[in-house]
């Protein structure tokens, strides 16, 4: 490997170069604080010397060989031999910074009447006739740093994030420079310390090790995200030429921003979901994944992207384009309620995240049967955690393991084969929770019976909007409240929660016999329990039910479903229930013999819902 080291101070730096800003490089992404951090130690350094030669009557140009230098770290280039542009593979966070610097004190001079200004200026832009060239060359967002420059008002920041930083960080460099440098002998001496003290090393690196320096320089300061190392360890093996005619950039970057738009680490979370769904058969495999995937990606050999242009433009072309499109359709569907996708958002209201790997891996590139596999996959893993639930037989880590067991049995198979891969992962489940190897069915009323208060909290809520939604499409009428609303709120005005149908009184410790231990476990099945809103949760120790179901009235349709008057006039709720069977009637009472034909109830209900 060939690196070149130079030393430069900011006048040399910035003479008769362009600096163009290499694909590698993130975007101008530098906020207040490392802007401020410099600044800080800039001007630290030029205070301690200012104040010792304070009373020098040496002209500006010849103190400032007293002063003492400050080293600025070292920024990184390669030169491209076909068209002979100098890019900077590392340190255009820094330079960015010192440029707006310049510019700051460009209008300083003009302020100062000072006669620095043309020189000045020349280490901001070169001048080719008409043309002004800005030595950084931050082409696409050049007409930013021209208004900058220029001292227009109206600073143009539309062409994304780079330009928004540099109008933002310019006011914060003005705003400090402006009180720093409050005469024209001050502001005189700083230029001359910051032109020829500031001293700035330069490694020139030849094109074959460009990904490698990029990722090791990486590696200290502030790290960039193994997204960022990854766009320069891919792009930096293609041809420039083929790179700019193919316009690999602006895919990876345009994939990019359409992933990042809510989250500025979905893209991390995207690749990790990726890499796990075609190339991990198992938890442990995928943990190699977790966090440096950039390396990773690089090792599996069925890929072959390392020092292979050819297959790299292959896996930007091809995998990189369909699977993060596919990821950008599977965010929107959890956020945003799809019916012809709507299994996708009900697992993001219980944090079915799985749903990203198994949907990738059953999915290969420019899959015809993309739209159905993303309907069956999500269905059934929303299916196979409720029922587990349902039949207490959930176990986080088990499930974890078995998502994976999945993935690798549904990765890019026909969709016809995988509703039996799911069945046969839930009897396998559930087979080792109750040690029955001769179980056959994957929902049995013997698993769901005393199924109860204690499910998760979220998925109590999840469970009966479920319920209230199957009840609204069946019978044609709208949801009272939406089911995020049902599953997240929780406030006290606002929220949802789950309430007793018995009270804990006298008049219901009859019912079982006064047997408190009895009552307790029978009144905790799903089949007593609802779901009330806020201020309609107004349980209490010594309430009948009788008041209990008065306050029923207009909360939610299934609570609803113990009143007299919701089978009155509601033509299409009672064709319901003769068509569909299901045994919905009114209770006056509600005792042991209620209780658990409400939990029958619920069973039919969700062999509807979820037993297809």
């Amino acid at each position: 490997m060939d690196v070149s080291p130079l030393n430069q101070n900011i006048d040399t730096l910035f003479a008769n170069t362009t600096y163009y800003i290499d694909f590698y490089q993130r975007q101008y992404k530098w906020d207040s604080v490392p802007v401020v951090r410099l600044l800080d130690d800039i001007f630290y350094k030029f205070t301690e010397e200012h104040k010792r030669y304070a009373n020098s009557m040496l002209p500006s140009d010849q103190i400032i060989n007293k002063y003492a230098w400050y080293y600025m770290n070292t920024y990184v280039t390669n030169l491209d031999a076909e068209t002979n542009r100098l890019y900077i593979v590392d340190g255009q966070q820094r330079l960015t910074t010192l440029t707006l610097i310049l510019v700051k004190l460009y209008h300083q001079a003009e302020t100062f009447a000072s006669d620095l200004k043309d020189w000045i200026a020349d280490k901001i832009v070169g001048r080719s006739g008409y043309k002004k060239t800005f030595w950084l060359n931050h082409e696409i967002h050049e007409p930013t740093l021209k208004a900058l420059f220029d001292g227009d008002e109206d600073v143009p920041t539309n062409t994304g994030i780079t330009a928004e930083n540099l109008e933002k960080n310019y006011k914060v460099i003005s705003k400090r420079l402006d009180k720093e440098l409050t005469n024209k002998t001050v502001f005189e001496r700083f230029v001359f310390y910051f032109m020829y003290r500031l001293v700035i090393i330069n490694l020139k690196v030849e094109q074959t090790d460009v990904p490698m320096v990029f990722e090791v320089i990486n590696d200290r300061g502030v790290r960039l995200k193994p997204y960022e190392i990854l766009k320069g360890k891919l792009l930096g093996q293609i041809d420039k030429e083929e790179l700019n005619v193919l316009k690999f950039n602006e895919l990876w970057d345009g994939q990019v921003s359409k992933i990042n738009r809510n989250n500025p680490d979905a893209i991390d979370s995207f690749f990790i979901y990726l890499l796990k769904a075609k190339f991990s058969n198992t938890i442990g495999e995928s943990r190699k994944f977790d966090r440096e995937y950039h390396r990773a990606l690089f090792a599996e050999t069925s890929l072959n992207l390392d020092h292979n242009p050819n297959n790299v433009k292959k896996f930007l072309q091809n995998d990189f384009l369909y699977y993060s499109s596919l990821y950008v359709k599977l965010v929107k569907y959890t956020t945003e309620l799809n019916h012809e996708f709507e299994h996708v958002y009900y697992n993001s209201l219980t944090d079915r995240g799985q749903q990203f790997l198994l949907i990738m891996s059953a999915c290969n590139v420019d899959d015809v049967q993309e739209k159905e596999k993303i309907q069956c996959v999500s269905y059934h893993i929303d299916r196979l955690f409720c029922l587990l639930q349902l039949q207490r037989a959930y176990d986080s880590n088990k499930f974890n393991e078995k998502m994976y067991d999945i993935s690798s049995r549904i990765r890019e198979v026909d969709i016809l084969e995988i509703p039996a891969i799911f069945d046969s992962a839930l009897l396998e489940m559930l087979k080792y929770k109750y040690s029955n190897n001769d179980l056959n069915v994957v929902f049995s009323y013997g698993y769901f019976k005393e199924t109860g208060i204690d499910l998760d909290k979220r998925f109590k809520r999840y469970f009966f909007a479920r319920v209230e939604e199957f009840i609204a499409k069946n019978t044609k009428m709208d949801m009272r409240h939406n089911l995020y609303n049902l599953v997240v709120n929780t406030g006290s005005t606002n929220g949802f929660h789950i309430e007793h149908i018995l009270a804990e009184n006298e008049e219901n410790y009859e019912l079982f016999g006064n047997d408190e231990e009895r009552f307790k476990s029978e009144r905790n099945r799903l089949g007593g329990l609802l779901l009330l809103k806020g201020k309609d949760n107004i349980s209490s120790n010594n309430e009948t039910y009788g008041k209990k179901l008065e306050s029923y009235a207009n909360t939610l349709y299934w609570n609803e479903t113990l009143r007299q008057d919701s089978y009155k006039s509601h033509l299409d709720f009672t064709n319901w229930i003769q068509s569909s069977k299901l045994n919905f009637r009114p209770m006056d009472k509600f005792g042991p013999e209620e209780l658990e034909e409400r939990q029958k109830l619920l069973f039919e209900i969700i062999k509807h819902i979820w037993n297809e």
